[in-house]
């Protein structure tokens, strides 16, 4: 993620198939087969496995909402009730994630307008989404930027807000998020660019607001 100027564009600012991270689901073959058929040992160490993950995204998406804790249960509940139907056609982990975003994106629906405005991304979130190896004022202005936007995620559409955290702020991408979200590559980087676009304006509205009530005093 490049640093910049206070503006969306510095987060993440190319909307492309940059390479994936590689990862794979390791040993989760073996603990999905015994999890299905029953084995509730290897179901909880599936859990344990992934539940760092589902919950640092879960907070990225929706914030730290008092309900998060609920929801990332929430996910396993569902993944427990339709791991008898998933048939590796797609990595565990890919179908665990597709599980947290549609768990994540039935909350950003339900919400009342402004129950998440002005939500601060945990310390330990904002540490792990800027740049590695970068020079320390460029990762603290990244840093700045990423808690900047992440205030306004609220003023998005659930479907803008899921696309943008996923490509703009974590860098996942383009094919890979269309997986997870269920749409078409060309559809979700779409909902990036409007995501920017209308955090930019909301943003500039903010900074010339801010500007003409200095001038004023």
């Amino acid at each position: 993620m490049g640093s910049g100027a206070v503006t969306v564009a510095g987060v993440r600012g190319d909307v492309g198939d940059a390479a994936g991270d590689g990862g794979g689901d390791g040993d989760d073959a073996p603990l999905v087969v015994a999890a299905r058929a029953g084995d509730r040992r290897s179901f909880r160490e599936l859990y344990l496995r992934h539940l760092d993950d589902v919950y640092g995204r879960m907070t990225r998406i929706v914030g730290p909402v008092s309900e998060r804790d609920d929801l990332v249960q929430q996910v396993f509940i569902d993944v427990h009730q339709a791991l008898p139907r998933f048939r590796g056609e797609a990595r565990f982990s890919t179908f665990l994630h597709r599980i947290t975003i549609n768990v994540a994106y039935e909350h950003l629906r339900r919400r009342r307008r402004g129950d998440d405005r002005n939500l601060q991304l945990p310390d330990d979130e904002l540490d792990r989404l800027v740049a590695v190896g970068a020079s320390p004022e460029a990762r603290a202005a990244e840093r700045e930027e990423l808690a900047r936007v992440f205030q306004h995620l609220a003023a998005l559409k659930p479907k803008l807000r899921i696309a943008f955290v996923l490509v703009a702020i974590e860098g996942m991408p383009l094919a890979d998020a269309a997986e997870l979200v269920g749409a078409e590559r060309d559809t979700v980087k779409q909902r990036v660019l409007n995501a920017r676009r209308a955090l930019s304006e909301r943003l500039a509205r903010l900074d010339r607001a801010a500007a003409r009530a200095g001038g004023s005093r």
